[in-house]
């Protein structure tokens, strides 16, 4: 498009709706003015870089030395990769881990192409991280010391006084020749891409930030058809190491498949979101219309997101040996009567003249469920467990009734919410009750990275909505919801995380009456849960107190209920403010998955600490591992990191 305000009509080019994109930066100062007003515009600043960049480049030579050291054993990581992300997964069944993987890049490109509200990067801020990178690559090739000499039996050389002997620094920069290429690549692609454009046409051109990730992604998978990077793997008990190879076949061609998914469907999702909002209804010249066909899009796939993680671990990753003649003579018969009987009940309780009788009614269905609990605690009598959910969703969904009650279309819509309601959570509760017919010699499913992140997903899912209600209740006028939200942060954040691990893996199971059973992986995901949901709480309620006392007056003088004043003025302001220590919430209960070994689970890191040391033929190699574990741990922290100040900046927060 071009702007008239611009020199000359200058045309600003976007590759893609820049809805979201960063205002252009300010006019770019030469090289030597930027690092005298930068780095050096006085002697202590001048002092403070000096150091600052001596101790990171001590730092990164160290790092390096450490890494490319002859000492460290890197084919224990490349061995065990498959170990560490699945642990103990069958190989003959490893289909069903690409099957789910596919899963989340087909979601993962429908989500990116839908929303399609992820800006750009300016090409001065494009060239500067090019030429940064190729600098630095160029900077460790400096650093790294020169590789020690060996023997053709891969012995050291050493020399009288028994020190290891080291080639020459000129014979070791001639061997990186391929680093330097890379090196000299990034930096020429930088400096040819800053010389093809004015300063004005650099900060005002975009590239779409999707099309960057993409093509680093497929540039990384790329690499490994072409690139040797060696093939280590244990196959039938014997270690396989053949660094002069590329990646096996097995591992390069499903990685391909999976960017083909994530492109792909990303392509699908844009050409979906053109068709709703060309297509969408709009009759009556409504420019509201087409937005609300969007949105509808958008809760198909973000329903989606929530129901993947259930799926793919009960029904695909464990592949459920279902006895179907249980499920026709009981569980089906249960779960019409469920949603047959819960329908008559919803019906009656959102008529528009229920008024207390219906609001007594949901008190009644609740006591009812509670009593249902206590008698399977005691042992009274005999009742399936899902039964016993069942009773509890009702209960529940008799006490949001009132908030449907009068219109006709409304009352449908719960109705319908609650029939669906009972399919899934019987369906789902008849998958996790079945014996999985994958077998493995720790009786986990799934171990290393997958659990780490199966656990840490689930958190985040349940103690989200758990930590908001937590939030308003502590927050309520009503004494006795304020009282037992505040109990019950107070207590469990005086606890330490460890403790409530051990409670609901170890002591808990010691008093559940016989026939039912808590799993170690249903004990960790319980346990970081309701610890989770009490720090959550607490920031949620930062962001409610900061709502004025007149957002809560405007709302009541148009005549919302509490319901609608909570859900539509009071949480979409105290959530957006409450990002930041949220995000902050979230990074630290991925982190601390890590204390999943004390419970006996085999995650990231005991693999890495425990396992792969005591293998025989790495009997004590443990620093690489730990390393790389690290390096995972800081991609996915740091990532949800910078998606948050993304998701800040969209938001507006700290601007308005």
């Amino acid at each position: 498009m071009t702007d008239p305000m611009l020199p000359g009509g200058t045309t600003v080019v976007v590759a893609e709706p820049m809805t979201s994109a960063s205002p252009p930066d300010r006019p770019s100062l030469p090289p030597g003015r930027w690092v005298r007003e930068n780095l050096f515009p006085n002697k202590r600043n001048a002092v403070l870089t000096v150091l600052a960049v001596l101790l990171a480049l001590f730092a990164y030579r160290g790092l390096l030395n450490f890494v490319f050291s002859e000492e460290r054993s890197w084919p224990a990581v490349r061995t065990n990769l498959r170990l560490l992300f699945t642990h103990a997964y069958p190989e003959e069944q490893y289909m069903r881990v690409w099957v789910s993987v596919g899963t989340v890049m087909v979601l993962a490109g429908l989500s990116i192409g839908i929303w399609a509200r992820w800006g750009g990067v300016s090409i001065k801020r494009l060239t500067g991280w090019l030429m940064s990178a190729g600098a630095f690559i160029a900077a460790g090739i400096l650093l790294r010391e020169p590789s020690v000499l060996t023997h053709a039996d891969g012995s050291f050389q050493r020399d009288a006084a028994d020190d290891r002997l080291r080639e020459s620094f000129a014979a070791a920069m001639a061997e990186r020749w391929t680093w330097w290429l890379l090196a000299v690549v990034l930096i020429g692609a930088g400096l040819a891409l800053w010389a093809s454009r004015d300063d004005l046409a650099r900060r005002t051109t975009f590239v779409p930030t999707t099309s960057l990730l993409f093509a680093l992604v497929g540039i990384i998978i790329g690499s490994t058809w072409v690139v040797r990077y060696g093939h280590y793997a244990f196959k039938e008990g014997e270690f396989i190491a053949e660094p002069g190879r590329t990646v096996a076949l097995t591992t390069k061609l499903p990685w391909t498949v999976m960017w083909l998914l994530l492109v792909g469907c990303f392509a699908i999702g844009r050409i979906a979101r053109a068709q709703v909002l060309a297509n969408a209804p709009d009759d009556e010249g409504d420019p509201e219309l087409p937005r609300e066909a969007l949105g509808r899009t958008r809760a198909a796939v973000n329903l989606a997101w929530l129901v993947s993680p259930f799926v793919l671990f009960w029904v695909v990753l464990r592949d459920p040996d279902i006895d179907y003649a249980h499920v026709y003579s009981t569980i089906l018969p249960m779960a019409l009567a469920f949603a047959v009987l819960g329908s008559a009940v919803l019906w009656w309780l959102t008529r528009p003249n229920a008024g207390e009788v219906g609001r007594l009614a949901a008190i009644g269905l609740l006591l009812l469920a509670a009593f249902h609990w206590v008698a399977a605690f005691f042992g009274w009598y005999s009742m399936l467990q899902v039964g016993r959910i069942g009773f509890l969703l009702l209960a529940m969904a008799g006490l949001l009734a009132p908030n449907f009650a009068g219109v006709g279309a409304q009352r449908r819509r719960l109705v319908g919410a609650w029939a669906v309601a009972v399919a899934l959570v019987f369906y789902g509760a008849t998958v996790i009750n079945t014996p999985s017919t994958i077998s493995t010699p720790t009786g986990a499913i799934v171990g290393g990275f997958s659990v780490t992140l199966f656990v840490a997903v689930l958190t985040i899912m349940l103690s989200f909505p758990l930590g908001v209600v937590l939030a308003l209740a502590r927050t309520s006028r009503q004494p006795i919801f304020r009282v037992l939200a505040t109990s019950y942060i107070e207590i469990v954040r005086g606890i330490p995380l460890i403790t409530v691990l051990i409670f609901f893996s170890i002591v808990l199971p010691l008093f559940l009456p016989p026939g039912m059973e808590l799993g170690e992986l249903a004990a960790a995901i319980t346990g970081y849960t309701l610890f989770s949901a009490a720090y959550l709480a607490e920031n949620v309620r930062g962001g409610l107190q900061s709502i004025r006392r007149g957002q809560y007056e405007a709302a009541d003088a148009v005549g919302l209920t509490t319901t609608q004043r909570t859900g539509f003025i009071v949480l979409p302001q105290a959530l957006r403010v409450s990002i930041p220590p949220l995000v902050g919430q979230i990074i630290a209960t991925f982190k601390e998955t890590s204390l999943l070994a004390i419970i006996g689970l085999f995650d990231f890191l005991r693999l890495a600490n425990s396992v792969i040391p005591n293998q025989t033929q790495f009997l004590g190699v443990r620093r690489e591992g730990l390393l790389f574990v690290s390096a995972v741990y800081w991609v996915v922290a740091f990532s949800m990191s910078k998606y948050s100040q993304r998701l800040e900046r969209r938001v507006g927060l700290g601007q308005r």
